[in-house]
């Protein structure tokens, strides 16, 4: 659709202004002009602030200082008088004043004497020139405290574009989701202290939670000063910095106290600013509660309401600017919350409701809030001058006097278009049900104007629901959007789902999930590539994900980054979950993706700088859909660690126990390179809950069925990568899953094979050694048919056993040590024995096995994968050592020459392969964590010898350098600085070392002796030591002191504390390494060593020769049948949610829980009882008014009974006074909620509006019951106003003179113009003739053509709406209709296709720019068959006093969709304008038309019996 333009809304310009002249400030240094220069008006910074600085808004950086200075004098300026005037009055010191206000020394030099100004009247157009502003920067209050903010002076014609450019980019403040605007007395004033409470904590509330801005005036006065004190009690209570709310002040410079303070040329950083209320005197002090400040100059000095325009319109631009957040887009909305007041409060109120923006009057706060209050419940009619006086006479009783007659008739009109727009007024009550708090009556006001805006179809609804998700408000979404009023389709919900995902907001995506929102419908492929699109960059998965794209671009060598796959997404989880587990998503060979797909509706919606309707459009026509959606959303919000979204997409999920468990995982591996602690820490935990949440499931399936609990543990989950949940939870370490009481009784009946679990060990080596013993039932199976004494399959089932297996090899090994030992020790001949090669043929068989587990791989891992799982088990590390050492052995053992290296090399693997028994240990629950004690003590030693060689090392050199000159011989060094002094720390002190014990004979003098070790330095005389023993002993003690006190004592505490961990968990750590000793040995052949060779042979010629592929063992990972795996996981689910429900349940049990549920019921308790209080007594209130009523009314009784008998009669009927309570029933009207039921307003409406549309023209203001000519009204002194339209041939005079309006003739026809009227003769006086309807507050003919009636035709075309088979639908069990609108250029509105007749004419203009001209005749003849609806008073918005509009509206209506005059007038439709608009639209009551004509498609619907 081309862009239209659009007409711009004039204000009104003049307000009422309450304030007296104020005083002047002190002197400041005189200026020059040719200190400023001018500048263009906006140039765009050099650098913009990045979003992560905007979090934080102090203090400011010197980057964002040298942006400010070089910025805002170029673009934002400030007003001086450059034209001194002298003033009649004076300031409140009595020394004279400019025109302006300001005194002659404030002013610029040449202001005095100006050259080029002629005259003496001071004229603000000419003599208020701008230049750069000179005040801004940061503002610091001084005494208290570190309050800062952020100010700057404007010129009061500043552009709002270059105010908000300042805000949003050089300030750092985020774009608002709300404007609040609040308004009300500038003065102090005195609210209830809960009212006040009410508001204060209402206000913060909802600015904080939606993310709003608050603007007020700025000031420490009146309203202004509540919401700051109400936003400083917040920031008090308040301890995160995120709580931070913005609130501006919009003030006017010439009205700042203090001001001075604030000019800094270059900015001030801070400046500083003293609050003085005590001698502000007519000023007024800033408020040091707000954040930011916009001070507007226009020139003057002590001048109120100068930023009123500025700040209207700053309200205006920002509420139309578009706000992306949290994946919505939505235009900021604005709202005016409006508190006590005067009449500049009520002007403000009357333009807030007249631009569409929703009003919250807070009751009970005072004066003109209270007025509209008291009367807004009424019926227009009600609301009488009268009663407008009476309210203010009570509400205004200090001010009272000052209200002429015709400020009464003002205020009484403008109050009544202020209740007539209901739909944008909310009344905030105390203790009205449904909205106790400020914010939630906020909220519904906001809510309460969307749903009655014109809307075409759904674009209403969608727009609240933008609004609640964009606020996180889910509570104003449950009672105000998904109510019965509208039933949502949950494709409908599809866009908003995604915001909340991207947007990390839990509680809607819980609230749509309620909906009926079916994520395998959600969850499309382009869905979930457009959310990990928008992963946070923070996460440490959005890092490793662009690392993934990084490696992907350097690989295929291109200059551009590719776009986010899931392949890349698979690469990334694949590293997260283990290697066991297959891809999650496998790369497409090819475009297209062959999966299940549906079509989707056309939904818009933009989010986050692109567009959701890529993923939900109609021109695609098929979505594309995952395998398992439930389980893709739960990655996707478990990668960035979001805790609750993760639990809720968790509870949908069919597979939950390898869910959970592989959340555990992934947890556990990004915590590892999180370099954050405390996201760590979260991490940690969340995955620990997982845990216990599998642990949890799987109890209760335990519980309820054993043998099905365990088939979940060994079911391969293809949703999972083909993995099992035993298989996480043992790469995840998992332990106390492992631990479980039913994945032991699973292992155990694994370790134990087909045999009873409940054979003694005795019973299985008896029949080991004495096999024939299986027949005798020694030993019993679990299988029926194993029983059997004869069945030859058990003896097989016997020796198959892992038990068994592990028995037998353990025989084995030990026979092969005590054989090697024997060669070792006893038949190491020169050439080999037979014993000796019977051990190389031993080891020969066990290399072939460990070369078995190293290539065995059922699961289709890839010789890489296998390589490195075997090598990550530390036995296997062992295994290879061994094998390696003993290989080298064996080399140099046949070398003749090596003979003897060889055995000792062959001695060493003998030590190795002795280490190895440990794993033996590992089946014993209180060997095996001994054996874990002891490798994590291993590490403890390693990190201690590095302490340990400091000191050794230290002492050694000292030592050596001291008691030895220049020793060269290199083992001596190092048995001098290392190996003696280890041993000295075991007590073996050199005996040299304090020259006591001192003997030459033990040392070599020279150091030629290679056995001695050489003499200290000695006396050439007496052969005697010469060192100084006092410093070798000291050095002795301080080394003995350090290394066996300090040091040793520390190994052993880091040894207790070592074995203290383990101990703590000795249970769990046996049983989960128990596990890989059991999968070992049930997977390893069942002969030994060295007959394992045979099995051996026999899988060559099974893998070589016959090709077939390796078994996995079923035990331990199982494939299913569809339906049987279906089955298990529809059990396991309903037995997670019976798990869930437990959970509630005990939380709901928590004695903390249930301390703060009473406290929470004590709390509404309290309330509750206070709000009876209130309207207790709102409840006398009203009975003592009714009372004194009823006492009133019987005085009047009584005077005229008393009247009649002192007249001998009973006077006539007109003197009865009235039976009725006239103030009863104005309270039972304040007291009714809803809206009263009112009739069709008698008068017209739309021709009273304030503003004449296209002029700057103001009506006189008509209240309702004065606006029928027959009604006096003296008052009446209405403008005149007549447009010239230069493009019309035919008009009745710009100017009329009485000669030219006498000219004309009236209620006749007048030429080619109809001046007769459908209602009949109008009056016409002094030449102008009077509108039928009364007055309208301006004469003249204003914007129509003629005076007396304007005649126009307004063709209604409608057809009924169809289905795609050509059904009609219905709604309401009434047909719908669609009817036929244009939009025509420059304006915002759709219309009927009609408008004004000219003279002679038989079709509108505007008809006949959309109908081609081949089609006038035929379109004409149509109207002819159609039906009359209206033929008379059209209330249009350009009617005036002696000129107004009358129209003939024609109903049309194709009633077959096969009707050839339908089809040629589609054909026929046109647009001579690029601009123009048409469209055929579904007919309902919000459709956005013109009121009148709104009006027409009533009587429309009406006439047909159609759904309106």
């Amino acid at each position: 659709m081309a862009m239209r333009g659009r007409r711009t809304k004039v204000l009104p310009s003049e307000l009422n202004k309450v304030c007296p002249e104020r005083g002047d400030d002190p002197a400041t240094h005189p200026r020059k002009m040719s200190d400023f220069e001018v500048v263009p008006n906006l140039h765009r910074s050099s650098s913009s602030v990045s979003k992560s600085r905007r979090k934080a808004h102090f203090p400011t950086g010197s980057n964002e200082k040298e942006n400010l200075i070089s910025w805002i004098p170029e673009n934002i300026r400030k007003k001086e008088c450059t034209y001194f005037v002298e003033s009649s009055q004076t300031s409140d010191s009595g020394r004279i004043v400019c025109e302006c206000g300001y005194l002659r020394e404030q002013h610029l030099e040449d202001a005095a004497k100006p050259p080029i100004f002629l005259g003496k009247e001071w004229d603000p157009s000419r003599h208020i020139q701008e230049m750069p502003t000179d005040a801004f920067g940061d503002i610091h209050f001084t005494g208290l405290g570190q309050k800062m903010g952020k100010y700057v002076r404007v010129s009061s014609d500043t552009p709002p574009r270059v105010i908000y450019h300042l805000m949003t980019q050089h300030w750092g403040l985020d774009a608002p989701n709300l404007l609040i605007s609040v308004t009300g007395g500038a003065k102090n004033f005195v609210m209830k202290p809960r009212l006040k409470n009410i508001f204060r904590q209402g206000l913060v509330k909802v600015a904080q939670t939606t993310g709003a801005w608050i603007i007020t005036g700025g000031s420490h006065t009146g309203v202004m000063k509540q919401v700051g004190e109400a936003v400083r009690d917040f920031i008090l209570s308040c301890s995160h910095k995120e709580g931070e709310i913005v609130t501006v002040g919009i003030a006017t410079w010439g009205t700042v106290y203090n001001r001075e303070s604030l000019v800094c040329p270059m900015g001030g950083f801070p400046a500083e600013y003293i609050m003085d209320e005590e001698n502000q005197g007519s000023l007024s002090c800033l408020d040091s509660n707000h954040s930011h400040f916009i001070l507007v100059d226009d020139g003057t000095h002590g001048k109120y309401g100068v930023e009123i325009p500025l700040r209207t319109r700053l309200e205006k631009f920002i509420s139309e600017q578009t706000k992306v957040k949290g994946g919505v887009a939505i235009k900021i909305p604005i709202v005016c919350v409006v508190l006590e007041g005067g009449p500049g409060t009520l002007d403000t109120i009357y333009n807030t409701i007249t631009n569409g923006t929703p009003c919250v009057i807070v009751e009970g706060s005072g004066r003109v809030a209270d007025v509209i209050a008291q009367v807004a419940s009424l019926p227009v009619p009600k609301i009488t001058i009268a009663l407008i006086q009476k309210k203010l006479s009570v509400l205004f009783h200090d001010t009272y006097e000052l209200f002429t007659e015709g400020k009464l008739v003002e205020w009484t009109k403008k109050i009544q278009d202020i209740v007539r727009s209901r739909q944008l007024l909310t009344i905030f009550r105390e203790g009205k049900y449904g909205q106790q708090d400020v914010d939630v009556a906020i909220l519904q006001a906001l809510f309460k104007a969307s749903r009655n805006q014109d809307h075409f179809g759904h674009e209403n609804w969608d727009h609240q629901l933008k609004l609640a998700v964009a606020w996180n408000r889910v509570d104003i979404a449950r009672s105000e959007i998904f109510t019965d009023n509208h039933e949502w389709k949950p494709t409908d919900l599809h866009p908003m789902m995604a915001a909340a995902l991207i947007s990390n907001k839990p509680e809607f995506v819980k609230l749509f999930l309620e909906q009926g929102v079916r994520l395998k419908e959600f969850v499309t492929w382009d869905t979930l590539v457009y959310l990990y699109d928008n992963v946070a960059p923070s996460c440490l998965f959005h890092s490793k994900l662009q690392k993934v794209l990084l490696e992907e671009r350097e690989h295929t060598a291109g200059s551009k980054m590719p776009r986010i796959q899931l392949h890349h997404v698979s690469q990334v989880l694949r590293e997260l979950l283990g290697c066991s587990t297959q891809p999650l998503y496998p790369k497409p060979k090819h475009t297209e993706r062959p999966r299940l797909s549906i079509p989707i509706p056309h939904i818009k919606l933009n989010v986050q700088g692109s567009s959701l309707r890529s993923l939900y459009k109609r021109s695609a026509g098929r979505a594309t859909f995952t395998m398992d959606p439930v389980r893709d959303l739960l990655i996707w919000a478990v990668v960035q660690n979001r805790k609750e979204l993760a639990e809720i997409i968790w509870a949908q999920s069919q597979d939950c126990m390898v869910a959970a468990l592989a959340c555990s995982k992934i947890l556990k591996e990004l915590a590892k390179e999180e370099e954050d602690t405390d996201t760590t820490d979260d991490m940690l935990a969340l995955a620990e809950q997982y845990e216990h949440k599998a642990i949890g499931v799987f109890t209760d399936c335990y519980r309820k069925d054993e043998e099905r609990a365990q088939k979940l543990l060994t079911r391969v989950s293809d949703a999972w990568g083909k993995t099992t949940c035993l298989q996480l939870a043992l790469e995840a370490k998992n332990m106390n899953f492992v631990s479980h009481g039913g994945v032991q009784a699973f292992l155990t009946k694994v370790w134990w094979g087909k045999m009873c679990v409940d054979n003694g060990l005795w019973q299985v080596i008896t029949c080991m050694l004495f096999f024939p013993l299986l027949y005798t039932n020694l030993i019993t199976f679990r299988e029926k048919r194993l029983q059997h004494t004869g069945c030859l399959t058990r003896l097989r089932a016997f020796f198959t056993a892992p038990v068994v297996i592990f028995h037998m090899n353990i025989l084995s090994y030990f026979t092969f040590l005590l054989l090697f030992a024997y060669v070792l020790m006893v038949d190491f001949q020169p050439l080999p024995s037979w014993r000796e090669y019977l051990v190389y043929f031993w080891l020969f068989s066990l290399v072939c096995e460990e070369t078995r587990q190293l290539l065995y791989d059922p699961d289709g891992f890839g010789v890489v994968k296998m390589a490195s799982l075997y090598f990550k088990d530390f036995w296997n590390k062992l295994d290879i050592c061994a094998i390696l050492v003993f290989i080298t052995g064996l080399t140099c053992r046949l070398i003749p020459s090596t003979l003897y290296p060889g055995r000792i090399i062959l001695s060493l693997a003998f030590i190795i392969f002795c280490l190895r028994l440990m794993h033996i240990f590992t089946v014993s629950k209180t060997l095996g964590p001994k054996i874990i004690i002891v490798k994590r003590m291993m590490k403890d030693v390693f990190f201690f010898l590095f302490l340990l060689a400091v000191w050794v090392v230290s002492f050694g050199v000292a030592k050596q350098a001291i008691l030895i000159h220049n020793e060269e011989r290199v083992e001596w060094l190092f048995r001098g600085v290392v190996y003696h002094s280890y041993l000295t720390i075991f007590g073996q002190i050199p005996s040299y070392i304090d020259g006591v014990n001192f003997n030459i004979d033990q040392c070599s003098p020279n150091g030629t002796d290679p056995y001695k070790p050489k003499c200290p330095e000695t006396n050439e005389d007496n052969k005697k030591p010469i060192f100084p023993e006092w410093l070798t002993v000291i050095l002795l003690c301080l080394y003995l002191l350090f290394t066996n006190i300090l040091l040793l004592n520390l190994l052993i505490a880091m040894f207790n504390y070592t074995f203290q961990q383990v101990q703590e968990h000795t249970d769990q750590i046996w049983k989960f390494q128990r596990h890989n000793l059991i999968k070992e040995y049930h997977g390893r052949p069942p002969a030994p060593p060295p007959f394992i060779l045979l099995n051996h042979l026999q899988i060559l010629v099974q893998r070589g020769l016959l090709r077939r592929p390796a078994m996995r063992h079923k035990q331990l990972k199982e494939k299913l049948e569809k339906n049987e795996e279906a089955a298990l996981l529809s059990w396991e689910m309903y037995l997670k949610e019976n798990y869930l429900q437990h959970q509630q349940c005990q939380e709901k049990q928590n004695t903390e829980q249930k301390i703060r549920d009473i406290a929470q019921r004590v709390d509404v308790l309290a309330e509750l009882l206070d709000l009876d209080r209130v309207k207790r007594t709102g409840l006398v209130e009203q009975r003592l008014v009714s009372l004194e009523d009823q006492v009133h009314q019987s005085a009047q009784a009584l005077r005229w009974i008393m009247q009649a008998l002192q007249g001998n009669g009973f006077g006539s009927g007109e003197d009865v006074p009235p039976v009725g309570s006239s103030k009863a029933s104005e309270m039972k009207d304040i007291d009714r909620e809803g809206k009263p039921e009112e009739s069709q307003p008698p008068y017209h409406v739309l021709a009273r509006h304030l503003l004449y549309p296209g002029s700057h023209t103001h009506r006189f203001p008509v209240p309702d019951e004065k606006v029928p000519w027959e009604v006096d009204f003296p008052l009446y002194d209405p403008p005149t106003y007549s447009a010239d339209h230069k493009d019309m041939a035919v008009q009745d005079p710009f100017s009329p003179s009485l000669e030219s309006l006498l000219k004309i003739n009236y209620n006749s026809m007048d030429g080619l113009i109809d001046r007769q009227s459908f209602h009949g003769l109008y009056a016409v006086q002094d030449g102008l003739p009077l509108n039928p309807m009364g007055r309208t507050g301006l004469q003249g003919r204003g914007r129509l053509h003629c005076f007396g009636p304007n005649h126009a035709l307004h063709p209604v075309v409608t057809r009924w709406r169809r289905n795609l088979d050509g059904s009609i639908i219905r709604k309401s069990l009434k047909k719908m209709l669609e009817v036929l609108v244009a939009q025509y250029p420059l304006s915002d509105v759709w219309a009927l296709p009609g408008g004004s007749l000219e003279p002679g004419e038989m079709l509108p203009l505007k008809l006949k720019w959309i109908l081609r001209r081949e089609f006038w005749p035929q379109f004409q003849n149509l109207l002819k068959q159609g039906t009359e609806i209206h033929k008379g008073y059209l209330d249009d918005p350009r009617n005036t006093d002696n000129a107004w509009v009358e129209t003939v509206a024609i109903s049309v209506h194709f009633d077959n969709q096969n009707d050839v005059e339908m089809k040629r007038l589609n054909s026929f439709l046109q647009g001579c304008d690029p601009e123009l608009c048409i469209r055929w639209q579904v007919l309902d009551k919000r459709i956005p038309l013109h009121a009148n004509h709104k009006e027409l498609l009533r009587k429309v619907s009406t006439l047909l019996g159609a759904y309106y």
